[in-house]
């Protein structure tokens, strides 16, 4: 038997003993280091179950209660058979994505966009808060030498900032926006940072996330509580307005400031997930001639950019992680501590087996 951190409800999730599970063929078995948690799962623990299947998952075939953690990094400690290429030992980041490989965007190399898809952590397949996890091989990418355990567990959502970025219009010159100063929106900011934008403004309302966000390299931070969003952002962007913006806040007055802020032709990306359904100004579109598109997650291949940019040393995102907690101090020094004192972290880290 193992210890794993599960979810059985609404504001309810447990330290359980649970079975060690096995690996088997084309798997890798991992021992968990460290493992983020998520605004995806305190939405779960709010308001839950939302995306964590109630009924059997289509590909894992699995139903609450499960095990939680879908940001983490860990150790090699079996690999199946027919697995040559990963070693035991290694130290490694999973891409926690869950997808069948044979519907229309799966074929299109779009894992992210699968028509059943889900999360190691949140759909079945185990999770990062437990002592051992089997994984398939296609989720496991090695950490390289230069960087720490720690910070490999970051990997997650500076790939979703990543992602966010390369389907972006993004160029060289461009001037971009980024609504909220969470988790997300501070790692678009030092993404945008890495791939070379020269000028990054943030809106964001909490002090602290403020003097992050200027640490990790926005030239330019309002408080919409204060500024004039939409004239402040012209004024920075020569009267025009910004090229691009990503929206990692996900409220509405903060949607129709944006699409105002962006400059005739620009381009919206939401990153947010919404908790209810928004209303979208359309002629605030239409006569800018302005597009709004969605992003989720990331695809093959952005774990590993987001590495090597964390070994080349243009991404530094270790002061995101702002607490190290035990596993048995999940519910209160973990999910508690985001929900009641959410201005004071980032990134609260657990520690499993560092």
């Amino acid at each position: 038997m193992m210890k794993a951190v599960r979810f059985h409800g609404k504001g309810d999730i447990r330290l359980d003993d649970v079975e060690v599970p096995m690996c088997g063929k084309g798997q890798v078995k991992v021992k968990p280091a460290y493992v983020g948690i998520c605004g995806t799962d305190l939405h779960e623990f709010l308001g839950g179950a939302n995306l964590m299947p109630t009924t059997p998952h289509p590909i894992t075939k699995e139903k609450i209660p499960l095990t939680l953690g879908h940001e983490f990094s860990g150790v090699v400690e079996e690999v199946g058979d027919d697995v040559t290429e990963v070693k035991i030992g290694q130290r490694v980041s999973v891409q926690p994505i869950i997808y069948d490989g044979t519907c229309g965007a799966c074929r299109a190399g779009l894992i992210n966009c699968c028509d059943n898809n889900g999360f190691i952590g949140l759909s079945g397949w185990g999770g990062g808060l437990s002592e051992h996890v089997v994984v398939p091989r296609a989720a496991i990418y090695e950490i390289p030498d230069s960087v720490s355990m720690k910070v490999g567990a970051l990997t997650e959502p500076l790939s979703v900032a990543w992602h966010s970025i390369d389907i972006s219009p993004l160029k060289k010159g461009d001037k971009v926006l980024v609504l909220g100063g969470g988790p997300i929106g501070l790692a678009v900011i030092q993404c945008l940072k890495a791939r070379g934008a020269e000028t990054i403004i943030a809106s964001e309302v909490s002090p602290r996330r403020k003097e992050f966000a200027r640490h990790f390299g926005a030239h330019h931070v309002l408080d919409p509580t204060q500024d004039d969003i939409v004239a402040r952002v012209r004024e920075i962007c020569g009267g025009v307005g910004a090229d691009v913006g990503f929206d990692a806040a996900g409220v509405q007055v903060g949607l129709d400031q944006a699409l105002k802020a962006i400059r005739a032709q620009g381009t919206l990306v939401n990153i947010a997930v919404w908790e209810k359904p928004v209303q979208l100004q359309m002629n605030d579109i239409v006569f800018r001639e302005r597009k709004y598109i969605g992003t989720t997650t990331f695809v093959a291949g952005d774990f590993r950019h987001v590495l090597d940019a964390i070994a080349s040393g243009s991404l530094q995102p270790e002061p995101m992680i702002t607490s190290l907690i035990k596993m048995d101090e999940v519910e209160e020094k973990g999910f508690k501590a985001l929900i009641e004192e959410k201005d004071k972290h980032v990134k609260i880290l657990v520690e499993v087996n560092p």
